[in-house]
């Protein structure tokens, strides 16, 4: 863990981390409670982690698909949107927070992704930073408690106090997700280098040049998944 303290622009908007957007601000307003910052920032986390739907196959590479404000809009996201949206809302509420991101290999995946992707191996999965009591804390705020309680999986908790990251199992025992490189933390979105990381790993999952959504997006990843699960 760094203990590297932070610096202004972790408290600052940007226009992917757009904290002074009036929804991002009236969404944090509602939703930071409680009398220290580790109270706030867990509000917040279990807001955004249950508040909006985790939705893969909906991906829209562009600035605006990829805002913080934007999961707000669309009432969904991915691990990345998502984890933007947590470190907007906690900038809003004035505390320091930052985006950070890994690859993993995840065993959450259909069969209509891998057949896509061609690969379990998600780069650039999103978390968010968040320095509190001296320290930065991981928090993952992808997978809301509904998707894990219907497929098993145990849902991530952030205390303020321990990481939360994704587990390597699910409720069964079997493998749920690993942690096969860590990129590091950036105070703003590098958008350009996922997208441009996207298109040479992706390839079939971005299939046209200059495509920003994904080719799932016409399908339903609940009803994938569900399918999946009764099989």
């Amino acid at each position: 863990m760094t203990t590297l303290a932070p610096s202004p622009t972790t408290l600052a908007p940007t226009a992917l981390i757009d904290s002074d957007a009036p929804a991002v601000q009236a969404f944090a307003e509602q939703h930071a409670q409680g009398a220290t910052d580790r109270e706030r920032a867990v509000a917040l986390y279990l807001a955004v982690r249950d508040g909006f739907r985790y939705d893969p196959y909906r991906i829209d590479l562009s600035p605006q698909g990829m805002a913080a404000s934007t999961v707000l809009a669309n009432g969904h996201g991915w691990c990345v949107p998502k984890a933007a949206l947590l470190t907007a809302v906690c900038r809003s509420a004035d505390i320091p927070a930052r985006m950070g991101f890994a690859d993993v290999r995840n065993h959450l995946s259909t069969e209509r992704m891998r057949e896509t992707m061609k690969t379990d191996l998600f780069i650039w999965h999103g978390y968010t930073d968040i320095w509190l009591d001296g320290a930065w804390r991981k928090a993952t705020p992808a997978f809301n408690i509904e998707l894990c309680e219907r497929f098993g999986l145990l849902p991530l908790e952030f205390d303020g106090e321990n990481d939360s990251i994704y587990h390597p199992f699910d409720k069964s025992g079997a493998r749920h997700m690993d942690y096969v490189h860590q990129r590091g933390t950036f105070d703003d979105m590098p958008l350009t280098q996922i997208v441009a990381d996207f298109r040479t790993v992706y390839s079939g999952w971005l299939p046209e040049d200059g495509a920003t959504h994904s080719s799932l997006e016409g399908a339903s990843f609940a009803q994938d998944v569900e399918k999946e699960a009764r099989a």
